[in-house]
């Protein structure tokens, strides 16, 4: 993974300065439970502590004070802990660690150099096994993510992942007929739809008024021809638009919003009644992340086997990271990196998998059966961050009016990505 012989080498000699540094037991190489190191650190947690999540961290945060005699002061703050973190900063009152998704870490911290470097972290080594966190972290996690004003990606030591993709179910029998291996390109995607359409069968299940998961389709076609969003967006004069791969990428959409292949209606509903649809056997196929297995999992008929796969065509897998951050004014950052080696053992991200029934970034840990195909999907290859990390105003502003209309049938791909121009123009002349 990219320049992991270089990153080896830099990571060795930042531990060793980090264990001078903070004397850190797990730099040592020796067990929590060979020394009793004291003092404490405060946590700010995304999630609320009756969440599945929370449990699995609580049972990992009381087991590490037992080991370590260090103290933890935790806050189940919630999902607005992203938006409390940069008015503590500013006030010198931040925690010393502190957990969100990658991007909201990035727009939070990283993004004005407020993110500890985690580099060393990466070295320590975990509790209880042989090898180190970077060991059991794939490089391509760290490598997808934007790099912050010291040309650092280590912001976020991520313990679990998500991704989007096309859902399905596995033992629908009319679609395993008409779809025996999943598909790998785009016309073998519409083949599928054909044919299932020949059975009066809907392919394609959508909230019309959902552009962000609609959106996902044009999202994977882009990078299915090579375009990075991200420089797509970032292009003040609009030329990148005239890329061909970018019109190709529309017309892919419009090929499946003209075949009449989403189920009807669709351009009249709201979330989650597609969903709730899809869940029920009325459409095949329905684009979201891989949260949609929890969500629908009290509606799906027994039986039901849950499969996914990347918009075909795809180079990369979308992946999203939730992880711990440390504030570069953080007071007691190195017990608080302690903790983020020690949570990284298996028996204690195991919790992730078994009790809050979501993926890890360790390989070694089995998914949860309703997402296998999304951990098979995310090891097989590259990752990417959905729109290749594009965020901020750009998306509501630039793609979401045009892309409605192109996804409702009511513009064509030509006409869209001439007014995606237009707009991306407009813009920028308003950003100071």
């Amino acid at each position: 993974m990219g320049n992991t012989a270089k990153k080896t080498g830099r990571l060795v000699a930042l531990a060793a300065a980090a264990c001078v540094a903070m004397t850190l037991t797990a730099c040592g190489g020796t067990s929590a439970d060979d020394a009793k190191d004291g003092g404490g650190f405060t946590y700010w947690s995304m999630w609320r502590e009756e969440e599945p999540q929370a449990k699995v961290l609580k049972a990992a945060l009381d087991q590490f004070q037992k080991d370590t005699g260090i103290t933890v002061t935790v806050q189940w703050t919630g999902r607005d802990v992203s938006k409390k973190i940069g008015p503590a900063i500013a006030a010198n009152q931040s925690p010393d660690l502190w957990d969100q998704a990658n991007d909201a870490i990035f727009g939070a911290t990283a993004q004005a150099g407020q993110a500890l470097d985690l580099s060393p972290v990466l070295a320590m080594a975990i509790p209880g096994e042989s090898g180190t966190v970077g060991d059991v972290i794939p490089a391509k996690y760290f490598d997808m993510m934007p790099k912050d004003p010291a040309g650092s990606n280590h912001y976020v030591i991520p313990y679990e992942v998500a991704s989007a993709g096309v859902f399905y179910n596995a033992a629908d029998a009319d679609l395993g007929t008409a779809m025996p291996s999943a598909p790998s390109t785009w016309d073998a995607f519409l083949a599928v739809c054909e044919a299932l359409k020949a059975k009066s069968k809907p392919c394609v299940a959508s909230d019309g008024g959902e552009t962000w998961l609609n959106e996902l389709y044009f999202d994977g076609l882009l990078n299915a021809g090579g375009v990075d969003v991200a420089k797509l967006s970032a292009d003040k004069s609009g030329a990148a638009w005239d890329d061909p791969a970018v019109l190709k990428a529309a017309q892919q959409v419009e090929q499946l919003v003209k075949g009449g292949y989403i189920l009807p209606g669709y351009d009249a509903t709201k979330y989650p009644a597609q969903e709730t649809n899809w869940a029920l056997g009325k459409a095949a196929f329905y684009n979201n992340g891989s949260w949609v297995t929890a969500e629908v999992a009290k509606q799906v008929p027994a039986g039901w086997k849950f499969g996914s796969f990347s918009v075909p065509g795809a180079r990369a897998a979308d992946a999203a990271l939730f992880g711990f951050a440390i504030p570069k004014r953080a007071k007691n950052p190195g017990p608080a990196q302690k903790f983020i080696a020690y949570f990284l053992q298996k028996s204690m991200l195991s919790g992730i998998s078994t009790t809050a029934g979501n993926i890890t970034p360790r390989a070694d840990i089995p998914a949860p059966a309703e997402l296998e195909a999304v951990q098979k999907t995310l090891s097989a290859g590259q990752v990417r961050m959905v729109f290749d990390g594009v965020a901020g105003d750009w998306q509501p502003k630039v793609l979401d009016p045009g892309y409605l209309k192109l996804w409702h049938g009511k513009t064509t791909a030509a006409d869209f990505v001439a007014t995606a121009k237009q707009a991306q123009i407009s813009f920028w002349k308003t950003q100071s």
